[in-house]
């Protein structure tokens, strides 16, 4: 499985690699514009992402941005849904309209920080990523 993190803080971005790692190739990203040229690149190598893990709360590029983003460039390959990247929203903002504005993005899975393992282990089970 491929997946992309993209995470500003250092220990959530080194817990989410490490815990990431053992179900795939993860890349790292520290903000939503790298992760939206991360995804970019993979798509034009063709050699997508299968999972994305986004923050809200990034510099430069937020994750909402980030998502509408990838999903815009999913339509402008011609992705067919069933290919598209699962995206997993991961952050502290648990207010309903945060989640709310998330799905209506496409994101597939809104997990609250602190990440729980277990919780994170069976959303990814639930989407038949591992």
């Amino acid at each position: 499985m491929r997946i992309l993190l993209a995470e500003d803080d250092y220990a959530t971005r080194k817990f989410m690699s490490g815990f990431l790692s053992q179900y795939g190739d993860c890349d790292v990203t520290v903000d939503g514009m790298e992760a939206v040229d991360a995804y970019m690149m993979a798509l034009e190598d063709e050699e997508p992402y299968d999972l994305v893990c986004l923050d809200i709360m990034m510099p430069v590029m937020d994750g909402y941005q980030a998502l509408a983003g990838i999903r815009k460039m999913e339509k402008a390959y011609h992705v067919p849904a069933e290919k598209q990247a699962k995206v997993i929203m991961a952050t502290a903002l648990n207010e309903q309209q945060n989640v709310d504005m998330a799905f209506e993005l496409g994101c597939t899975v809104y997990s609250g920080k602190p990440i729980d393992e277990q919780k994170f282990e069976q959303a990814l089970k639930s989407l038949g990523m591992i």
